[in-house]
């Protein structure tokens, strides 16, 4: 690709108009409602509302949610993200339970179950993780689960207890390309998150990836990390614009062109990803569902006209 893209500067870029494609409705209808309300009595997060999602209104009206487990204070400071960085006051060992009874009050068929980072914890928070998916399947034997896991400092044992109970996708994202990770995900490592997904997959699981765009990457860069996820055995792959959450998050770079996510989406399938969610609203959990079908060979319904 002959264009570039610049090194991602050290002073904020000015705030830019979102172009026609972002521009999303303000999340309402008596469905949302009802599942606000919902949650808020559970006293259960969810990633749509922690992370500021441009896709919480359609992803809630239409009965689905990703819940954010062991609180709502995560203990790493990334430069995108809008959920709160702190010490965690406690853990809440009655969540698992809550989120399964949700679960089933939703009619959820396909669950997302991700959560903040809790590094002060000696297994980061897997234990619980585990303990979400037997209580989820225990209520909703039929419910198929998706995790987004954190990486758990690298520490294996702790990712084998969220492997052992087997959730039908597992889920861990790169976020960005390398040279960025010092601004982007200052307390991670990028050969860490590609071991979580070699490791997940030498056990047996369907693997799931992404990246947000937009954030001073070049394309050239792009491809490489598809490459790396692929050649780490990465089943699925979700790329998606980054927006900035606040003046205090790191600045959009670009818009980039949806012209350019169908590009990649062309390139990751030639590249042998079974699936490639690929567009500027899409994130990690868009069309979730979908992904435990691609696996099994089918077309999601949002690929057919692309």
């Amino acid at each position: 690709m002959e264009r570039v893209i610049q090194e991602m500067p050290e002073r904020p870029l000015p705030r830019r108009e979102r172009p026609e494609w972002l521009k999303v409705k303000i999340p309402s209808g008596e469905n949302y409602a009802r599942l606000k309300k919902l949650m808020e009595g559970q006293r259960l997060h969810t990633v749509c509302e922690e992370a500021r999602c441009p896709n919480m209104g359609e992803c809630w009206n239409s009965g689905t949610a990703t819940f954010m487990i062991l609180g709502d204070t995560c203990t790493r400071s990334c430069g995108f993200c809008a959920v709160k960085t702190g010490r965690p006051a406690f853990l809440d060992t009655d969540e698992p339970y809550r989120v399964a009874e949700t679960i089933a009050r939703m009619g959820i068929r396909h669950a997302v179950i991700t959560s903040v980072n809790r590094d002060e914890l000696p297994d980061g928070g897997a234990a619980l993780f585990a303990e979400t998916i037997r209580q989820a399947r225990k209520v909703n034997p039929s419910v198929t689960i998706e995790v987004l896991i954190p990486d758990f400092r690298g520490v294996a044992w702790a990712l084998l207890l969220v492997i052992d109970e087997e959730p039908d996708i597992l889920n861990h994202n790169t976020e960005t390309v390398p040279r960025l990770y010092p601004r982007v995900r200052p307390q991670a490592k990028y050969e860490r998150s590609l071991e979580v997904i070699g490791r997940a997959h030498e056990r047996g699981m369907v693997t799931k990836s992404g990246l947000m765009l937009g954030i001073g990457e070049r394309p050239e860069e792009v491809l490489s990390v598809m490459r790396d996820l692929h050649a780490r055995h990465c089943d699925i792959l979700t790329l998606g614009q980054y927006l900035q959450p606040t003046k205090e998050h790191l600045p959009v770079d670009r818009y980039v062109d949806p012209s350019e996510f169908r590009m990649y989406k062309e390139e990751g399938l030639a590249i042998g990803f079974r699936h490639v969610e690929s567009g500027p609203l899409v994130r990690s959990s868009y069309h979730a569902a979908a992904h435990v079908g691609a696996d099994a060979g089918g077309v999601p319904e949002s690929d057919r006209d692309l």
